[in-house]
């Protein structure tokens, strides 16, 4: 039997959408007539046009597939089967967003796949979650390679999410400061230069000058978003078309003042724990190293990794390989030649990685302690400004009268 993807309509008029298993096209209608389902589209489960036009896939989350990685293990640990781990996961309402890639994966399955090519060949799972993954069947716990695996995804889920809280407050503190901008230079401050210039009051040039900059404003600021904005779709269009172009703007990336210290901080973090992970589930340091550089989400990193394995391959040891990797050769180096010289490699790229976590939480507190008290002093520079502006023909109307 194979599963389904469908859409239609109950009944009572309410809208449905879900999987069903059946042996062809026609079965599963029939099927779905039966419970009283009105199909409006069907599809092979995992074709992105069989159920209507979707936003981004649930299980192309991080988040989600962590969370089924989580349970799998969890399931496999208890004594089911995989595909039977699969069923549950399905009819899980958690996971009803992730339910088509995992009944596809399911059919798979079925059909003699390993649960890693069985994920591999949906295109939602990175390389390094396969490796993982290909490693732990290779060992025959393959629930142990499914928790590394969900401990890894957490552990990228928890660093975006802090990512994102960290910038709420100056991003609610920029936006008040561009709608404080909106107020003053659009409405209050020419309305209130109407009212002078009827009153016969000679306006100062500091006052001119700020209106000035406001009407300039008003046409060009969005003119410049609209070029901005075009000007980004353009390299993310070139960008997705030329892995060059993917390797310029990281490269770019690693230059910029800050966020550049940040980055690099992050991609040496992200490719030891990823090296990590991979050997401890049994695969070999040439496997490992070209996917834990994949796992960065640095491009540049990953093609001079790529380029390292390559001259261990010939022979060279792995530390003095990852010295020509610029991304890498600050942070990981070291770490490898101690773990090679202890006997624990593993558990020195695990140090390693929360030593540059550490490093990196540490440079973004700073940045943000800069980034916060920067906008508010520019919001309280522009609300002076414009104070300024409006002040300055009444103390000149006041001196007029005296």
């Amino acid at each position: 039997m194979k599963t389904f993807e469908y859409s239609g309509f109950t009944a009572d008029g309410r809208r449905a959408r879900g999987v069903v298993e059946a042996d062809d096209p026609k079965s599963a209608r029939e099927r779905l007539s039966t419970r009283g389902i009105l199909v409006e589209r069907l599809g092979a489960a995992n074709d992105g046009a069989a159920a209507g036009p979707r936003r981004r896939p649930a299980f192309a989350r991080v988040a989600v597939r962590a969370m089924v990685f989580r349970e799998m293990a969890s399931l496999l640990r208890a004594g089911l089967p995989v595909p039977r781990t699969l069923d549950i996961l399905i009819e899980s309402p958690e996971l009803a967003g992730a339910r088509s890639d995992l009944a596809a994966a399911r059919d798979r399955i079925r059909e003699g796949a390993d649960l890693s090519a069985a994920l591999e060949a949906g295109g939602r799972v990175s390389a390094f979650e396969i490796a993982a993954l290909r490693a732990g069947e290779r060992a025959g716990a393959l629930d142990a390679g499914l928790e590394r695996v969900a401990d890894h995804l957490e552990s990228q889920a928890r660093v975006r999410e802090r990512i994102v809280t960290a910038l709420i407050y100056p991003a609610v503190v920029l936006a008040l400061t561009a709608l404080v901008a909106v107020g003053m230079l659009g409405f209050l401050l020419p309305m209130l230069a109407r009212m002078w210039e009827d009153a016969g009051i000679a306006l100062p040039w500091f006052t001119r000058m700020v209106m000035a900059f406001g009407r300039a404003a008003r046409w060009a600021a969005p003119l410049l978003a609209a070029g901005l904005a075009l000007a980004a779709a353009a390299v993310r269009r070139r960008a997705a078309r030329s892995a060059d172009w993917r390797e310029r703007l990281d490269r770019a990336r690693y230059r910029l003042p800050v966020a550049g210290a940040l980055y690099r901080a992050l991609v040496a973090a992200r490719f030891a724990r990823a090296l990590a992970l991979l050997l401890r589930g049994g695969t070999p340091m040439v496997e490992a190293l070209p996917l834990a550089g994949r796992a960065t989400g640095s491009p540049w990193a990953a093609r001079g990794v790529e380029a390292a394995t390559e001259a261990v391959r010939h022979g060279r040891g792995p530390a003095e390989a990852l010295r020509e990797v610029p991304p890498l050769r600050d942070a990981i180096p070291n770490w490898v030649r101690a773990g090679e010289a202890s006997g624990d490699l593993v558990r020195l790229l695990t140090a390693a990685a929360d030593r540059q976590q550490f490093v990196w939480e540490r440079q973004l507190g700073r940045a943000l302690s800069l980034l916060e008290p920067s906008l508010v002093i520019l919001l309280g520079a522009l609300v002076l400004t414009v104070a300024l502006a409006i002040v300055l023909p009444i103390l000149a109307l006041h001196r007029g009268l005296s």
